[in-house]
């Protein structure tokens, strides 16, 4: 009897959960909803409220914008029953889409916000098909109805022509007054299925996110898909065959909370004094070590890098720092990637992959902010595959335009290609079509998916995408065009290697493998950047850009000149000339000896080239 009680209250318990997570478009709302939910739940005090409660870095109230994905839970009484709601507010800019696809998976349900004003958008439809990917209960959300410039009819209409639901089916709500948010509360206990899941089998717990806590050790936040976990149980990390004691386990309210045992479809935190970074991997499951589970459960697609940086620390000295750091990150952004590489210019340091341009920006400031670490980041560049004269069969991986062999040997060299979709709004596609062209980009198809949308398929570089193609997309669109894409295999290019010399110098983090095309331009465009950006020093500094021994490109910032004639009052000219002459004999030799400091923001320059 007594088993068949806890059964009974297990089913009881499951029963009343409701996982949910919140997807939109960029600054449609989604903090804000979530900030209501969380008052009307009493989750928080009216003391405790702020904007953007759940977005813990300053580095996201800063920007107003969602880096982290954050999950809390709440508990509200509905007709005598108590329910739990387990809540993730995500992040809603495309370079954050992964964390996004990992909030989905310890989630059945969706809201999905839609701003009354803006109407549908790009990162709306690719959350939209993320959430149905993965079978989700779909709940359309019509946000800030209260601002003048709000159009819910039309907006309504288009939400309803995207999922071919009932107009009705649509909530109105507006974060900012409360309007609305009670029903929406009372539509996900209706709507949003209780987790499946075998309270009786063995525990099957799937990691969704983690962060490093520097008194504590690491925190892993999980899912509990079957079984149960209790406070004291030696479980193992199926990805990684580690063993550790539950020291502590809970459930995240906005303060950890502290609990004996997490159930079956409950979502909660585990720490076991783990010090390394790398023995808690992302999508990795947890079970006991007195009775595993048979298999673990499927974790995340691998992340794809948009762009790969080199980060070097300011002095190499720091580099063991640095890893650590970049490590203790990880944990908290699986999206990223990194190994270890080395530059003649800048010593030791890491070639990291990111999801695109404000991903690696918003990555810099974190190890800054969180870590005290002064980093430089390189021009951004993707992998290629060269072949000599010699040996045309065997490949060289070439992740550095450094490494690139000399020219006179080579026979050719080959680089990634993608296959680039794009959906955009109709009255884009020549803007759209005209960009991915200047990017080397080749039409394949076009397809109009409803009046309005058009999906247009490109194959086209990797290596086009990663300087300022995302930047410009938004702005030729209008913030409208989705991207996604699949690598299609390498190809033979005319790629050329371009050195960049300081004082006839050449600085290797800022070597760039660029089309022959385009070399001239660029380098031309990089020269005149650094001309703006290194500051004047007591002699003249030559910028060139070279080819092999070619030089394609020169700007020359001009020294600082102290006046060493003012003194001379009248007198021979032949005085003046002689205090010229030797001035200018002390610049020479200065240029010579001297040595010019590349700022940060120099390094950075190039991937801003069309500003």
């Amino acid at each position: 009897m007594g088993k068949d009680y806890f059964c009974l209250f297990d089913e009881l318990t499951m029963k009343n959960i409701r996982n949910f997570c919140i997807i939109a478009h960029i600054d449609h709302g989604k903090s804000t909803l979530a900030d209501r939910l969380l008052q009307i739940t009493n989750t928080i005090t009216d003391r405790e409220l702020q904007n953007q409660t759940l977005d813990d870095m300053d580095i996201e109230r800063e920007r107003g914008i969602t880096i982290k994905s954050h999950a809390i839970q709440m508990e509200y009484e509905k007709d005598g029953e108590t329910y739990i709601l387990n809540l993730i507010d995500t992040p809603g800019h495309v370079d954050f889409s992964y964390e996004v696809s990992r909030s989905i998976a310890a989630c059945e349900g969706a809201l999905l916000i839609v701003d009354a004003a803006q109407s549908i958008q790009a990162q709306t439809i690719s959350n939209l098909y993320l959430a149905l990917e993965n079978d989700l209960e779909i709940i359309p959300v019509l946000n800030k109805i209260d601002l003048p410039s709000a159009n819910p009819e039309e907006v309504t209409d288009d939400i309803v022509d995207l999922l071919g639901c009932a107009p009705e089916d649509v909530l109105r709500c507006s974060g900012k007054t409360g309007e609305g948010v009670l029903e929406l509360l009372h539509t996900i206990i209706e709507k949003v299925p209780a987790p499946v899941g075998d309270p009786d089998a063995p525990l099957q717990a799937l990691i969704f996110d983690s962060v490093y806590n520097p008194f504590r050790g690491i925190e892993a936040f999980y899912k509990v898909v079957n079984g149960e976990i209790k406070k004291g149980d030696n479980v193992k990390f199926m990805a990684t065959g580690k063993k550790y004691g539950a020291d502590e386990i809970g459930t995240l309210k906005l303060n950890q909370l502290e609990k004996k045992v997490i159930k079956t479809g409950d979502v909660g935190y585990i720490i076991s004094g783990i010090k390394e970074a790398a023995e808690v991997k992302v999508g990795d499951t947890i079970t006991l070590v007195d009775r595993p589970a048979a298999e673990a459960i499927d974790g995340f697609e691998e992340v794809k890098p948009m762009v790969f940086a080199g980060i070097y620390p300011v002095d190499t000295e720091d580099y063991e720092d640095l890893r650590s750091s970049i490590e203790k990150l990880r944990l908290n952004d699986a999206s990223l990637t990194f190994e270890a590489e080395s530059s003649a210019a800048l010593g030791f340091g890491f070639r990291c992959g990111f999801l695109g341009m404000l991903h690696l920006e918003i990555i810099q400031e974190r190890l800054e902010r969180e870590f005290n670490m002064t980093v430089i980041t390189t021009v951004p560049n993707v992998s290629y595959i060269a072949y000599m004269e010699k040996d045309p069969e065997t490949p060289i991986l070439v992740h550095n335009p450094s490494e690139l062999p000399e020219p006179n040997g080579l026979n050719r060299v080959e680089e990634p290609y993608i296959r680039a979709s794009i959906i955009t709004k109709s009255d884009f596609v020549g803007s759209v079509m005209s960009l991915c062209i200047e990017k080397r980009g080749e039409l394949q198809s076009q397809n109009y998916l409803t009046q309005h949308r058009v999906e247009m398929v490109f194959n086209m570089p990797l290596a086009e995408v990663v300087f300022d193609f995302y930047d410009r997309l938004k702005s030729v669109s209008k913030g409208y065009a989705s991207f996604d894409y699949a690598p299609s295999g390498m190809k033979a290019s005319k790629l050329v290697k371009v050195d960049i010399m300081i004082n006839a110098e050449i600085v290797d983090a800022l070597s760039a493998l660029i089309h022959v095309d385009n070399a001239y331009n660029i380098g031309k465009k990089m020269c005149d950047k650094l001309r703006q950006l290194i500051p004047r020093q007591q002699f003249d500094i030559p910028i060139q850009a070279a080819i092999g021994a070619k030089i394609i490109a020169r700007e020359t910032i001009k020294a600082l000149r102290k006046d060493v004639t003012a003194k001379c009052y009248g007198g021979d000219i032949s005085r003046k000339r002689k205090l010229l002459e030797k001035q200018k004999a002390g610049k020479k030799k200065m240029r010579q000896i001297g040595r010019v400091e590349v700022p940060q923001s120099a390094f950075l320059a190039v991937l801003k080239l069309n500003d």
